[in-house]
């Protein structure tokens, strides 16, 4: 599980703005903010860096759940 959804609501930010900088389809992008589908460790990584956090504020901990 993620908080894509969470970060992007935090920042104001919508999906098809990070499907475009991440060069991925608005599909996949929502269904990684859906959690349907979890990115790889890469596009995490790539998520992390145009929404600027740390990796680590993507992830749900076992406290969060």
């Amino acid at each position: 599980m993620n908080r894509i959804k969470e970060v992007l609501i935090e920042k104001d930010l919508k999906q098809v703005w990070l499907a475009e900088q991440l060069g991925k389809s608005f599909n996949m992008v929502n269904g990684y903010v859906q959690n349907r589908r979890q990115p790889s460790i890469e596009d995490l990584y790539k998520i992390a860096e145009i929404l600027e956090v740390d990796p680590r504020d993507l992830l749900l901990t076992k406290e969060d759940q």
